[in-house]
């Protein structure tokens, strides 16, 4: 049975795009071989920065025959007193059938003639001709972009086209305004390892083929590389690392042929915060952390692991540079962090006046006061002690100054982590300071509850400000636009007054804050 390969050929295409198209043909190829009647033993999805490729085994070589019933015109127009009429000689003929192979049968809009054909299968190499185009153009993703003088959209140029049935090419252009690409046998290998051109014999013969020219195809066992090459490295370097699922899917989509690039940077940086550390790492260089082995507040070492797409001997080249870049970007972290350290962290509020949370409710210190309010009407529905009220309006008061210090100006992420590290340098209680960071969880499904009351009411206070007063302005979330997570606010509010069992009356305390928007707005 037949083997099909496609390869569609790029420029280095975007970590998000790439992720994003192996998942929609691996949905969308088998449903639409199905739809025509056609399917393989298997159908398996690769990519790597310079190509999206599938792969389908024991394809059969055309399509089943199959019987129709075609509907024809309404009894009475097709026979009079039992003859057949125009109309039915007609639709016979149209049919390529005698007139006794036609029949009458009922309907819900009254009796017909029908006649049943059986309509021959296509050839498999004429329908994959069909199909290819739409699966290449049918890719959705954000900023398409054209190129040349075409109207062809796509996440970046297309530079070469494989298709092979077997061992066949099969016929088949990409058109793009005054350029044409013509499919063919002929693969690129990795640009720096193995720059020659690579010949596809058959189609079966993919994966290997690329192999030899240093391009892991298959996403998955690239992923299985990075893990197991980052993990020793950890280990000799006397520590460990924890493999985060986004980066590492990021890396794997960034690479075809994966090498573990080791750096280290000067031990005087991990007076910083571990959390600024690791961001910078993760988020802003795509590096993984090397943690000290057995510690509880995974301690940091001075090293760091990235992963490479050039040439492994060249590595030592490879850590200079990225060293570099670390060195700098941590040196800006430090400074932010001493610079916000030399004052208290309510000494940022004023501040808050001038970031405007939504146009017509204001600021987000407007938003803070209503938080505030909302904390103190929960303490008292809750009926806590004046002590436990006064940590949850300082918490509630305080929960959103980081986000006008330098720090999290530069790294957004570490809002509320950041918070909480300058209440405690600013002599505030260890619970305000606690609750400052939790009161953003959940961030979502499945993500941690806050642990401390004080987090807990805090956290509920703000989802229920932006609730009722985003509502309150009319601007309901869609089944694709949600910009201010509403639905992911009220999720929290549930699960976390469910979860610690809360008696808050929920229906008293939003017709209340309702109440005070309207009079307010």
């Amino acid at each position: 049975m037949p083997g099909f390969l496609l390869e569609v050929g790029t420029e280095e295409l975007p970590a998000s795009f790439l992720s994003d198209a192996l998942v929609q043909w691996q949905e969308r190829i088998p449903q639409s071989l199905e739809a025509n009647s056609l399917k393989g033993e298997s159908v398996q999805v690769y990519g790597t920065p310079r190509r999206l490729a599938v792969l389908i085994k024991g394809l059969p070589s055309q399509q089943p025959d199959r019987e129709e019933e075609i509907k024809g015109p309404p009894a009475q127009a097709a026979f009079k007193d039992g003859q057949p009429t125009a109309a039915a000689a007609g639709f016979a003929k149209k049919q390529g059938v005698e007139l006794d192979a036609l029949f009458v049968r009922p309907t819900d809009k009254g009796e017909f003639v029908f006649v049943q054909k059986k309509i021959p299968g296509c050839p498999v190499a004429k329908i994959l001709t069909e199909l290819v185009p739409q699966w290449i153009w049918g890719l959705e993703g954000k900023r398409l972009m054209r190129w040349g003088n075409g109207d062809a959209r796509f996440s970046r140029p297309i530079r070469w086209l494989v298709v092979l049935l077997d061992e066949t090419v099969l016929p088949l252009e990409l058109v793009n305004g005054s350029k044409t690409i013509q499919s063919d046998r002929i693969s690129q290998g990795h640009r720096v390892l193995h720059p020659q051109p690579v010949t596809i014999a058959q189609a079966t013969d993919y994966v290997t083929a690329l192999k030899s020219a240093y391009v892991t195809v298959d996403p998955e066992e690239r992923a299985n590389l990075i893990q197991e090459q980052v993990n020793a490295v950890a280990e000799n370097l006397g520590g460990y690392t924890v493999i985060y699922p986004d980066l590492l899917e990021e890396v794997t989509n960034l690479v075809e042929y994966p090498s573990t690039v080791v750096g280290k940077f000067e031990p005087e940086f991990l007076e910083l915060p571990s959390e600024v550390i690791t961001e910078v790492m993760v988020t802003h260089q795509r590096y993984f952390p090397v943690f000290k082995p057995d510690s509880f507040e995974q301690e940091l070492l001075p090293n760091f692991i990235t992963i490479s797409n050039g040439d492994p001997h060249k590595s030592d080249i490879v850590a200079v540079g990225n060293e570099r870049v670390i060195r700098a970007r941590l040196a800006d972290g430090r400074f932010f962090y001493e610079a916000d350290l030399t004052k208290p962290l309510e000494s940022f509020l004023p501040k808050l006046e001038k970031v405007t949370f939504q146009e017509e409710l204001g600021s987000v210190r407007a938003k803070i006061d209503r938080v505030v309010k909302i904390a103190e009407q929960i303490s008292t529905q809750l009926k806590l002690s004046e002590n436990q009220s006064q940590k949850i309006q300082r918490a509630a008061l305080l929960c959103k100054a980081d986000l006008v210090t330098q720090m999290v100006y530069e790294f957004p992420e570490l809002q509320g982590i950041m918070g909480e590290k300058y209440a405690l340098a600013s002599g505030e209680d260890a619970e305000v300071a606690k609750a400052i960071c939790q009161h953003y969880l959940p961030t979502g499904a499945g993500d941690n509850l806050p642990e401390t009351l004080t987090g807990q009411i805090v956290g509920l206070a703000d989802r229920l400000d932006t609730l009722v007063s985003i509502f309150g302005l009319g601007l309901i979330p869609s089944g694709s636009s949600d910009p201010f997570a509403l639905r992911r606010a009220a999720n929290a509010i549930v699960k976390i007054a469910w979860f610690y069992n809360l008696p808050i009356n929920l229906e008293n305390l939003l017709a209340q804050i309702a109440t005070d928007f309207a009079q307010k707005y």
